[in-house]
């Protein structure tokens, strides 16, 4: 969907295939930020947090909340 394709994840670790910092990364959310309007962006992510719970072991869904959620507003 995106033209990043340096700072894209590696599933199913969620980690940058780039620069090795959890998925999205800031050069990834960058790169959203610019290529996606708010409401494409909210949905975007909330398809690969959804991908990621199931990737990812279980934790607190706070911590994945703020990685693929909150900084989108």
């Amino acid at each position: 969907m995106t033209g990043n394709t340096e700072h894209i994840a590696a599933r199913p670790s969620w980690d940058c295939r780039w620069c090795g910092k959890p998925w999205p990364c800031d050069p990834a959310r960058e790169c959203l930020i610019v290529e996606l309007d708010r409401v494409q962006l909210a949905i975007y992510m909330w398809m690969h947090l959804e991908e990621a719970l199931a990737d990812l072991p279980p934790g607190p869904p706070a911590e994945l909340f703020e990685r693929f959620i909150r900084w989108t507003h």
